[in-house]
């Protein structure tokens, strides 16, 4: 994509000074890496309701399913309401967004396992979701979430990232005019993405496109899509990248030498093992791909899913 997708996030992380006590949470993934690729946009539900800096903190409190907002040393200021209200009011403003980055544990802003104390104080359980981030997981369900602290483990930073770029892509296709040739060529350029997180996903997507005359386009694109980013929710495992890997080696069989095939199945051989990253048997592929050119290969996302330079199949 020629733009670079919208990300909402939490302002503390990107060094703000907006929390509770005047200070911040900068993320260095977030502002060394991912920025130079993303345009951010900085959101505070507490101070965009009127919350000072600093401000007595809050917490929830109650039944995790509907918890209150309540302050922690003043039971009287409870701002569940705000927080809601203001959440509504902004989700309109998010379609543009092509992802959101929460802060973790904040009764505003936690995607999940946030305390939920009793009525009394004196005890909690980690089931909560914040106020402001409840409210924009239930009204964009189909926007690519996810809180700062999950976004150290490899695996799923690779996921959301992968995401983000999907939902832009989708995003863009919806702009630009849906119809179902666009549809069927989104499906097409993200065959290897989706099988590695669910052959029977694809398969179901398939049928989808392979029935377009079924029902309006537009419904079927909101079937489809539902689908889609739902799937690509899952973590993809070793042994699926090394099938959809294989898969994609099939296109290369006729085109290359023995001493390359040997080389390319060992690269994958030697990722199944867990001995190298993702990043080496992918990257051998595209230099075959560079050298032998395949129209269909080439439209295919799984092989650069994102800016390259972010890094993120060295840890996979």
């Amino acid at each position: 994509m020629q733009t670079p997708p919208k990300v909402g996030v939490s302002a503390c992380l990107l060094g703000h000074q907006v929390r509770y006590d005047g200070g911040h949470k900068r993320n260095p993934f977030l502002l060394e890496a991912l920025d130079e690729h993303v345009e951010f946009i900085p959101v505070c539900p507490e101070t965009a309701i009127g919350l000072g800096i600093p401000r007595p903190p809050i917490r929830l409190v109650g039944i995790p399913e509907h918890p209150r907002v309540i302050g922690v040393t003043d039971a009287s200021l409870d701002v569940t309401g705000r927080l809601q209200d203001y959440a509504e009011s902004e989700v309109s403003s998010y379609l543009r967004l092509s992802g959101f980055i929460l802060k973790k544990d904040s009764p505003s802003c936690g995607m999940e396992r946030v305390k939920v104390y009793d009525n009394t104080g004196s005890s909690a359980t980690r089931k909560g979701v914040g106020a402001f981030a409840r409210v924009l997981m239930q009204r964009l369900p189909l926007l690519p979430v996810e809180e700062e602290g999950r976004l150290n483990d490899a695996v799923l930073r690779e996921n959301f990232i992968a995401r983000i770029y999907v939902y832009q892509r989708w995003q863009h296709l919806l702009s630009s005019g849906l119809s179902a040739a666009s549809l069927i060529e989104f499906h097409t350029a993200h065959k290897y993405q989706v099988m590695g997180h669910s052959q029977a996903a694809y398969q179901r997507l398939g049928r989808l496109i392979s029935n377009l005359s079924a029902k309006p386009i537009e419904d079927l694109a909101d079937e489809y899509v539902d689908e889609l980013m739902s799937t690509l929710k899952r973590r993809v495992n070793r042994k699926r990248h090394v099938n959809v890997l294989q898969h994609i080696m099939g296109y290369l069989k006729k085109r290359i030498g023995k001493d390359d095939k040997v080389e390319l199945t060992a690269s994958i051989e030697a990722y199944r093992r867990g001995e190298v990253p993702l990043v080496v048997p992918v990257t051998l592929l595209r230099h075959y791909f560079r050298n032998h050119h395949d129209p269909y290969m080439e439209k295919q996302v799984y092989l650069s899913p994102y800016p390259e330079s972010l890094g993120l199949r060295n840890a996979i």
